[in-house]
């Protein structure tokens, strides 16, 4: 321990002070103005560049930004045409168990069971996938989420009501997938 303090002294004595360093050179500077002006013109140059550098940076960063919600947006909506094609076996399920609820017979519920379980599985890998059913019925009619297929005159609710779906309408993560085919109310 007395060798690793002796050397530290010693080399603190030995080594020049920083404020002598920098008198030193405003010394040699102020002598010949041309180094002075080479100075500045380094300065001014070295700031211009941590400039560009700082926004070089920051690009960079909100590129990385825009990508990665790019990537994201594409991994939400990739499976939509793949969805859509599916949609239509949802629908011919809905009818089986339509069809199936009517008759009493063995057979008709042991199909009936199978269906119900075939759709419950359907629907789980749609809500997997963020695939949801509109629920519409009473709403306002939307030409956004809507599609009118007919019109029926009802006093007791305002006029363009959904009172009755024809075909379901499904989201994907917010988005439309395909439009509810609607009847609406009219004057």
């Amino acid at each position: 321990m007395k060798k690793e303090h002796h050397f530290k002294e010693h080399k603190q004595e030995t080594l020049p002070n920083d404020n002598e360093n920098v008198q030193e050179s405003e010394e040699i500077l102020e002598e010949k103005p041309e180094l002075m002006e080479e100075c500045h013109a380094l300065k001014e140059e070295n700031e211009k560049l941590k400039d560009e550098l700082l926004r070089a940076v920051a690009e960079s960063e909100n590129v990385k930004k825009r990508c990665l919600a790019e990537i994201d947006k594409n991994n939400k909506y990739a499976i939509s045409s793949f969805a859509k094609d599916l949609l239509p076996v949802a629908d011919n399920l809905d009818r089986a168990l339509s069809a199936a609820q009517n008759n009493q017979s063995d057979e008709a519920k042991a199909l009936l069971e199978g269906v119900e379980l075939t759709k419950k599985e359907l629907t789980h890998v749609f809500e997997k996938f963020g695939i949801t059913k509109m629920d519409i019925l009473g709403q306002v009619f939307d030409p956004n989420f809507h599609q009118v297929v007919q019109q029926i005159a009802d006093p007791s609710k305002p006029a363009g009501t959904v009172i009755a779906e024809v075909q379901t309408g499904y989201m994907i993560n917010g988005r439309i997938l395909r439009e509810a085919m609607v009847v609406v109310t009219k004057d």
